[in-house]
């Protein structure tokens, strides 16, 4: 069984160990894209002011600051907001090679698919552009079988036969968009019993995420495999935040088709996909890509990223884990030493055993009320101010087994593995600079300017367009609570006045996505206005006007009896 991951750098070559069953803990891609929202990069997913473009582009160690934008210590991990992972030196070797010359891409196709089949054990291998773009692929081929027709019919399914995905209510995310932009219906399971229900000549595939649910429990693979195979409905495993594992402990228990992120644990190219499993069905998803026109026209792979895949795949097997696994440790203890000098903080050592994510990780916890800063205001500070470091950050202590958050602890997390030699000593610096630092106790907030109880009508200005939304608060001293309509749901708002100054938040959740809003806005009379942040969707503007009422109301007659007229 793999017990490390990978260092995107070169190491002593060691045989690679095997795996046969996938480990119980560790967080999943879909857990992580979750936490990612809430307690990481409060300050990179909304972006963040570029400097002042400085002049042409300059290859070399400050490529970027060339033309104006300041790179970050990755101690968050895989994020592809954040670039993910370093390619590996031999991917990039082989990709300057491959770009040298020309090829046949289905030719090119077939040899890689041989050669990833040798290397990994599965019947066949296939590079997509991106583990998403493999998910789309893979879902064009069960509805499609490779027939020409039904494929350049996607996304109207009209008259095809197999134009349903099935999908536990644990696996959705958003990443199965790629999905369903195949035009299919997913439907959503909880157990066994729906799902032996749901299966039906109309289903094209069953879609699972890797870990969680799909590890252990009622609607783990091997229970699912049972109901598939006498259907003979094939099983994709979204594995793509994980390391990889030969022999591949989901085939082994029953998955279809596997797909990886190229360029997350493996350290290939970065938009690059790697999916193993059944030839038949991966001939038909190769069929469905670039350079082969239909619905996966869009997502393009090249010759380069195909090489620099099977490079990352064969550096996988020769790479020594157990000492890159003793590297990232090594960082993490200079932090440790380094912030263990701040009276009231305190440091642990996390080493997860699951496939994905699989990183030593450093929680670095202390009593806000102590350092007068909570894990969440370093994060920010960090992140926005040089040197930039991207962490997770805690916020206030989270509560076991149903309590209430422990307001006495706040943490940030660093991960180990995507760090770069040297970084460690600057992460190391720069945080004992900011909780050592001497700070006052935060004011308590103003007196609201205003009781702003009541219905708000709210302009919001995207990027390209306009939507009218509603807020209904209810406000309590600075606290603020009620509801906020959005263009398609309503949800709960939270949030606080502090004087003028009004900060709301809403999510809309919805099977598979949620958005974040965040409003920050000024209050002049009956009018507030300022930013919306959206996390990864970015910004907007908003206005929002205190709802009048019509002056006349009249009176209300409650009538006697049914109507005479109509």
């Amino acid at each position: 069984m793999l017990e490390n991951l990978p260092e995107c750098e070169n190491l002593p070559e060691q045989a690679p160990e095997k795996a046969m069953e996938e480990p119980s803990s560790g967080a999943t891609r879909r857990e992580m894209f979750h936490l990612g929202n809430v307690l990481a990069l409060p300050a990179l997913l909304g972006g963040s002011q570029a400097m002042a473009a400085t002049g042409p582009l300059r290859p070399g160690p400050e490529i970027y600051q060339s033309i104006g934008v300041e790179p970050v210590i990755n101690c968050r991990g895989t994020f592809t907001i954040i670039g993910a992972s370093v390619e590996l030196p031999e991917v990039r070797a082989a990709m300057d090679a491959a770009a040298r010359y020309f090829v046949q891409l289905d030719e090119l196709a077939d040899a890689v698919g041989r050669r990833l089949a040798e290397l990994t054990g599965a019947e066949w291998g296939m590079v997509s552009s991106g583990c998403a773009a493999g998910l789309k692929h893979v879902a064009a081929a069960c509805v499609a079988g490779g027939n020409p027709e039904k494929l350049l019919r996607i996304p109207d399914l009209t008259g095809l036969d197999k134009t349903e995905v099935v999908v536990p209510r644990s696996s959705r995310s958003a990443y199965d968009h790629a999905i369903r932009n195949i035009g299919v219906k997913m439907i959503m399971v909880d157990t066994p019993e729906e799902l032996e229900r749901a299966l039906s000549q109309r289903t094209a595939m069953i879609y699972l995420s890797a870990g969680g649910s799909t590890a252990s429990g009622p609607l783990s693979l091997e229970n699912v495999a049972k109901m598939a195979k006498s259907r003979d409905i094939p099983i994709l495993v979204d594995a793509a935040a994980e390391v990889l594992t030969i022999p591949n402990v989901h085939i082994a228990r029953g998955a279809t088709v596997v797909a990886y992120s190229g360029g997350k644990a493996i350290c290939g190219p970065q938009c690059a996909g790697l999916l193993l499993g059944r030839k038949d069905i991966l001939m038909s998803a190769w069929q469905a890509s670039s350079p082969h026109h239909g619905p996966g026209r869009d997502n393009k792979v090249g010759r380069e990223e195909t090489l620099g895949m099977v490079a990352a795949v064969e550096a996988w097997v020769k790479r020594d884990h157990k000492a890159e696994w003793i590297k990232w440790l090594s960082y993490l203890d200079t932090i440790s030493k380094r912030v263990s000098q701040v009276d009231g903080v305190s440091t642990a050592v996390r080493e997860p055993s699951g496939l994905s994510n699989r990183s030593p990780a450093l929680t670095i916890s202390w009593d806000p009320a102590k350092l007068h800063i909570t894990g969440e205001e370093v994060a920010e500070e960090v992140a926005r101010n040089k040197p930039r470091i991207a962490l997770g950050a805690g916020g206030l202590g989270r509560g076991r087994g149903g309590s209430p958050p422990d307001s006495s602890t706040t943490s940030i997390d660093i991960t180990a593995w995507m760090m770069q030699p040297g970084d460690d000593k600057v992460v190391a610096d720069r945080l004992f600079g900011v909780l050592s630092q001497k700070r006052k106790a935060k004011p308590a907030m103003s007196a609201p300017a205003a009781n702003i109880s009541g219905r708000w009508d709210i302009n919001v200005e995207f990027f390209s367009s306009k939507s009218q939304h509603t807020l209904m608060l209810e406000q309590d001293g600075n606290r603020i609570q009620g509801s906020h309509k959005g263009d398609f749901s309503v949800r709960d708002v939270f949030g606080t006045i502090d004087g003028d100054q009004i900060k709301l938040r809403s999510t809309m959740s919805i099977p598979g996505d949620s958005i974040t809003f965040i409003f920050a806005g000024s209050l002049s009379g009956d009018t507030i206005s300022g930013p919306v942040y959206m996390g990864e969707y970015l910004n907007a503007k908003f206005t929002a006007k205190r709802h009048t009422y019509p002056a006349s109301r009249g009176s209300i007659l409650i009538p006697g009896g049914p109507p005479l007229a109509n």
